[in-house]
């Protein structure tokens, strides 16, 4: 997790914690004057927008306070969704057996992207299985890891390639 995102996520877990939700992670862009601050929260009963608005209320005071960001930015709060990006190697476990997204800071076996199921973790390391193989990709070489929502009902493209 790059430094910046380390020192948000240490400054504001505390408030979204005291509010009574899960920070479950943070997204820093910095993009100049266009710079967005992404925080998202998880409670076992779930996200509403007055939970978001309420969350980005106290982080908004606390920010204005300890003045961690240089120049203008968004904040925006929001719940992980069905498409969750995991931020931390202990998300991975409570995933296993979905399809999760994986891309890497350098390549792996000749690649950056990874889409499989996710079998879980080894040590330090992310277990996917794509077809017939299984992968283990450090953890530190994730740069990105998202969860491919599953649809009850929906037919997925690897189940129209087998029904042809």
């Amino acid at each position: 997790m790059a430094t910046k995102q380390q020192e948000l996520l240490e400054l504001l877990e505390p408030t979204v914690a005291a509010l009574g939700y899960e920070l479950w992670g943070i997204e820093y862009l910095s993009q100049g004057k266009h710079s967005v601050l992404r925080i998202y929260i998880d409670a076992e009963a779930g996200i509403s927008v007055d939970d978001c608005a309420k969350v980005s209320g106290q982080v908004s005071a606390v920010l204005d306070v300890e003045d961690p960001i240089v120049g203008e930015y968004t904040l925006e709060v929001s719940s992980p969704g069905m498409d969750r990006l995991l931020f931390r190697l202990d998300q991975f476990p409570e995933f296993a057996g979905e399809v999760v997204e994986l891309r890497l800071r350098r390549p792996f076996d000749g690649r950056r992207n990874f889409k499989g199921v996710l079998q879980g973790i080894e040590g330090e390391d992310v277990v996917v299985r794509i077809d017939d193989h299984e992968y283990l990709l450090p953890y530190s070489a994730v740069d990105k890891a998202r969860i491919h929502p599953r649809i009850e009902g929906a037919v997925s493209v690897t189940d129209e390639a087998t029904n042809e």
